[in-house]
């Protein structure tokens, strides 16, 4: 579609304009935004309707470009990619086409147009325009838009074009981009606060964000002596310096579980620096989690987290992830999360479960895998141990893992193998975009149901065996699951029995001629073996039918009373089928 380009001079003011509203839902009016660039000179704003399952962007740009795509990739590649692209031709001639760049990165003038309800403003200074797209537009090259982790791609040029078609997105290293975002949220949180409601900010000071593109900062703090006073965190924000927007990709704030009594080092610097005091790896549980594009994240009616008290070592760690591509060396920031608790308490505490994969080089993931698959069991038993009569309810989730994840899902089952509706899936994880999560629909879990978490991870890149544990370069899958009424349980997760492990190494030693040995730790076996496509295969069966090692933990770090060895995997008697799209044309995905 093309269009005569029109003149508007306005200010350009940051916020979602007019250009956007007009045909909008009235009861989908949250307007959510992500800077696009890291001085904030590309911004992003969308506004949801699920009832006819679109979005609706408007983009704000400096003016004096010949051209500007965005658009969306599966993990944050500028190609292939689906694009979105404004251009002005060489007689001055606006049009704004729905196009996708091939595996070379060049553009192709898509068939089916599906950017929609273009609209433009532009001053001197500045361009604004909106636009509308499906969630699935039902077209094999578009992007479907899932809940879950959105990579958004951008790319620009000075020159104006003879045409769209061959244009090579990726001609320019220097104006292109991305940023991770969660598009499909949740748009029925309720954020209003009491006025008894106080601030607790966690931020860091002035620190000179180093020149180097990544960069983990850590910053232990001692809560305030009032804090020896249980709290409850009715809602937290980040509280980011403007000049760190962009820059600022990431921040976790994370509890230091220890005795009461006990003191951490007030250590600020970077998170993997060698003279990090061990004593602050014990800030490891999670309080709050945000990403860029994240509003903040308000606590259900009924329950909320607690902070403080008498049974709370008063340490907690802030970690920023800052992202600086342009390495540049003039950032200052004093960026973090901004609490809002009380001391009147709620209703209810909620708490905080950890489902998955026990941390244990027991899991691993051979090398060279575009797709490896673990799963992390909560049983039945255990549920039937450590969760009340009447069950809990989730409202939030937080996926994790480490360098190599791909995707995450959590299955929920009833105790007779009957799957219900997925607790929380995302497909195109990533591990720096990390955020707790509002459910679209709280979820009840009753004692006896079992839920499975399931982690793919990817391994091209890696020419050794990767071990589940702590360290970044290890590997995790956990689900932190918030919900309401707190109980005892704060971990249901599992590992594979040592002796199926132990008969594995036994098998690869005699029928294989490795050199794996029952003398050598977990570790040294799996690093014995010489990776093959037979190899990780069988790998891949045994973590699939071998008995479990469970953890089904009280919050004291003890296991509920009974035996959590060689436990069986739970039967899936009954599975949901896989999501249909609505499109009567394209052949339907194995979405699972």
């Amino acid at each position: 579609m093309h269009w005569n380009k029109v003149l508007f001079y306005v200010l350009c003011a940051v916020k979602f304009s007019d250009l956007a509203i007009a045909g909008v839902s009235a009861h989908t009016n949250k307007v959510f935004d992500v800077s696009l660039k890291e001085d904030n000179s590309i911004r992003l704003y969308w506004q949801l309707d699920y009832s006819s399952e679109t979005v609706t962007f408007e983009v704000h740009i400096p003016a004096g470009y010949g051209w500007f795509a965005l658009g969306f990739s599966d993990r944050g590649d500028p190609f292939p990619a689906d694009y979105c692209v404004l251009w002005e031709n060489v007689n001055g001639i606006v049009s704004f086409d729905d196009a996708y760049a091939d595996n070379r990165g060049v553009l192709h003038l898509d068939k089916q147009q599906d950017c929609r309800k273009f609209k433009i403003k532009t001053s001197s200074n500045f361009v604004k325009y909106t636009y509308r797209r499906k969630f699935d537009t039902c077209d094999n090259n578009d992007y479907v838009v899932e809940d879950g982790t959105t990579h958004i791609v951008w790319s620009r040029g000075k020159h104006k074009l003879y045409q769209l078609n061959g244009l090579n997105v990726s001609s320019s290293t220097q104006d292109i981009g991305m940023v991770r975002v969660h598009l499909l949220k949740n748009t029925h949180v309720e954020a209003a606060l009491p006025k008894y409601v106080r601030n607790l900010d966690i931020v860091t000071n002035k620190v000179k964000v180093p020149n180097v593109e990544t960069t983990y900062w850590c910053h232990v703090f001692k809560l305030p002596d009032e804090f020896s006073k249980k709290h409850h965190i009715y809602q937290y924000e980040s509280h980011i310096q403007d000049n760190s927007r962009g820059v600022v990709h990431h921040m976790e704030v994370f509890h230091c579980e220890t005795g009461t009594k006990e003191e951490i080092p007030l250590y600020i610097g970077d998170c993997f620096a060698k003279d990090r005091p061990p004593k602050t790896q014990v800030c490891k549980r999670v309080l709050a989690a945000w990403a860029m594009g994240a509003p903040p994240f308000t606590y259900p009616e009924e329950a909320s987290l607690p902070i403080g008290g008498e049974n709370f070592n008063p340490y907690i760690m802030l970690e920023i992830h800052y992202n600086n591509p342009e390495l540049r060396s003039d950032i200052v920031d004093s960026s973090g999360i901004r609490f809002h608790v009380s001391s009147k308490l709620k209703k209810m505490d909620a708490g905080v479960i950890e489902l998955g994969l026990e941390y244990t080089d027991k899991m691993a993931i051979p090398p060279g895998q575009e797709q490896f698959r673990l799963t992390g069991y909560c049983t039945s038993v255990c549920t039937s141990m450590g969760l009340p009569s009447e069950g809990i309810t989730i409202f939030g989730s937080q996926l994790h893992t480490h360098l190599t994840g791909a995707r995450v899902v959590t299955r929920h089952f009833d105790a007779y193998g009957k799957e219900l509706p997925e607790l929380n899936r995302d497909n195109h994880y990533s591990t720096h975009f990390q955020e707790i999560r509002r459910l679209k629909k709280p979820v009840k879990v009753l004692p006896g149901h079992v839920l499975i978490t399931r982690c793919d991870y990817n391994t091209e890149d890696r020419p050794n065996i990767t071990m589940g544990g702590f360290s970044i370069s290890d590997e995790m899958c956990v689900n932190y699951i918030h919900y309401f009424p707190h109980t005892e349980l704060e971990v249901c997760k599992s590992s594979i029995s040592d002796q199926a492990l132990k008969t594995y190494f036994q098998y690869m030693n005699e029928w294989e001629g490795q050199s794996t040995s029952p003398s050598k730790g977990v570790s040294d076996n799996y690093k014995a073996i010489q990776w093959n496509k037979i190899r990780v295969q069988l790998l891949q069966e045994v973590y699939q039918e071998a008995l479990l090692s469970m953890q089904c933990n009280m919050s004291s770090g003890d296991r509920f009373p009974g035996y959590w060895e060689n436990a069986q995997i739970p039967p899936v008697l009954l599975p949901l089928p896989p999501p249909v799209r609505k499109c009567e044309h394209i052949a339907q995905n194995d979405y699972l």
